[in-house]
């Protein structure tokens, strides 16, 4: 069975900001926080820290693969906004489920299984939903003609092609 995955991470350390008043009673507050994330909502969520256009770990988030095929992207760790980390992910987690059939086809084997999982998390800074990451499971079978249920099941196959291999009665 092979396993590949893809993670993010995010950097940890939140930005200082000062919030100041300008003038008497009754006048706004104005906020002095830089926009790390441009575009994004500057609404703050009740019991987060900051906006998600202010999110220094959404902005600072990277994401690398955890598996051992080298032939596929994010071996070194690399920062996907959080908009593109969908489809960055279930790329990413396409190239493992190439390869598993790509490895059966040059072992002669059969490809019995792929899956992929992606997974969401919250920031826990801003509260934006994102794709922190993807798994991908692949189960692949290979024949083996020395064990004895595989010589039968092949032996099977060959016959099922001759007639009379299958009796159908009917009255």
């Amino acid at each position: 069975m092979a396993v590949g995955g893809i993670s993010g991470y995010g950097a940890g350390g939140y930005g200082a900001y000062q919030n100041f008043s300008i003038g008497g009673a009754g006048s706004a507050q104005n906020t002095d926080k830089p926009v790390l994330n441009p575009g994004e909502s500057e609404e703050v969520k009740p019991g987060k820290k900051s906006s998600p256009a202010e999110c220094e770990t959404c902005r600072n988030r990277k994401y690398q693969d955890g598996s051992d095929e080298g032939n596929v992207s994010f071996k070194s760790a690399a920062h996907v906004s959080p908009e593109a980390a969908g489809a960055a992910v279930r790329a990413h987690e396409g190239e493992h489920v190439t390869n598993a059939y790509n490895k059966a086809k040059q072992g002669g084997g059969k490809v019995l299984q792929a899956s992929v999982a992606i997974h969401t998390a919250v920031c826990p800074e801003c509260g934006r939903v994102y794709v922190s990451g993807g798994d991908t499971t692949t189960k692949i079978a290979y024949p083996n003609e020395s064990n004895p249920y595989q010589q039968n099941a092949k032996s099977y196959d060959q016959a099922a092609g001759i007639v009379g291999a299958n009796l159908d009665l009917s009255a």
